[in-house]
């Protein structure tokens, strides 16, 4: 991350996932990097992204540690023992959509509120994962319907929370990254072993991406690979 600071802070939220883990782990080999802050629901301190209380406690626990200068929130839920991405309209159900908007959009938009604060007036950046079927624009094949939704409404978060953050934090940059296809857990029932990247990789292009990123970005929807996305 040439564009930081010397010794910059770096946290994150969702260290212990296949993604968030390759981070952490391209972060700690950096020696420009200072500190790496890895959190998460099994981290001390612990931070539950469907729990308010605990992102605002986590958040607490790092204010005295000096600002950030680089956050990823590398958290997902495509699916769940008890929910599946919907093929057609009339899968669509309460239950679904409450778990997948829960771990989305609205404990991503938590870290929004709790943790942007923390970044550095100066250069600085918070990217959270989204996904490019969340494009409304990009959308040709339907189907998904939770999932897309809630990775939409989370690119609406970070848009909002940008234009904000330019009042407060000029130097801040917040950007939605698709990370593509990735080996991992989310992707597996959907042939993500066979087509997706390491995570390794996945994880050294998207911050390759966000070394690139300037201020007037702030408030993009960036693929892996540092191209723009539709909304």
């Amino acid at each position: 991350m040439n564009t930081l600071p010397p010794a910059y802070q770096a946290l994150v939220i969702g260290a212990t996932g296949a993604i968030g883990s390759a981070f952490v782990a391209h972060l700690r080999a950096d020696t420009r990097c200072g500190a790496v802050h890895a959190l998460g629901r099994s981290s001390s301190p612990p931070l539950d992204l469907t729990q308010e209380d605990s992102v605002a406690a986590a958040a607490a626990g790092l204010r005295g540690l000096g600002p950030l200068h680089l956050v990823v929130v590398a958290t997902g839920l495509l699916h769940s023992a008890s929910a599946r991405p919907e093929k057609r309209l009339a899968d669509l159900s309460l239950a679904t959509m409450e778990e997948v908007f829960r771990v989305n959009t609205f404990g991503p938009a938590l870290v929004l509120r709790h943790f942007a604060p923390l970044l550095a007036r100066e250069r600085s950046l918070m990217a959270l994962l989204s996904a490019k079927v969340g494009s409304i624009g990009d959308n040709r094949l339907g189907g998904w319907y939770s999932y897309r939704a809630s990775k939409a409404a989370l690119n609406m978060m970070v848009r909002t929370a940008a234009i904000e953050m330019r009042r407060t934090h000029p130097g801040a940059v917040l950007a939605a990254v698709h990370p593509g296809t990735v080996a991992s857990a989310l992707s597996r029932p959907f042939r993500g072993d066979e087509i997706g990247r390491a995570p390794a990789l996945a994880a050294a292009q998207m911050l390759t991406a966000l070394d690139a990123l300037q201020a007037e970005d702030s408030g993009s929807f960036v693929a892996y690979d540092g191209q723009r996305l539709p909304w």
